[in-house]
């Protein structure tokens, strides 16, 4: 079952911007279009916490059954870990703004 990380709400320049939160972290981020997207391997979106520092990337994809577009996201940090952790961006569970997402993280 997937858990949710934290929320973000679309602004009208295409980025998203919210909160992460986890166990031992809770940090205001902004997941910014990559504007100096050069090749396909670089993240459509990079992901800064409120202190500008970089913290991950995301992609836009498409589900390969519903055929919905949505973000996938990569982060790491030396808070998190060795590892590095992956979530999506979905609709958040009981909001009618579709502008407000949540970041889902599913560990199966």
């Amino acid at each position: 079952m997937a858990q949710a990380l934290g929320y973000v709400t679309k602004t009208e320049n295409g980025a998203y911007e919210g909160t992460l939160a986890m166990m031992s972290l809770k940090k205001r981020i902004r997941i910014q279009p990559n504007r100096a997207k050069e090749s396909d391997a670089q993240p459509d979106f990079r992901v800064y916490t409120e202190d500008r520092v970089e913290i991950g990337g995301g992609w836009n994809r498409t589900g390969k059954t519903s055929g919905n577009a949505y973000v996938s996201l990569t982060f790491a940090a030396p808070e998190f870990g060795p590892h590095k952790i992956y979530a999506n961006l979905g609709r958040a569970a009981g909001q009618d703004d579709e502008d407000v997402m949540a970041i889902l993280w599913n560990p199966n």
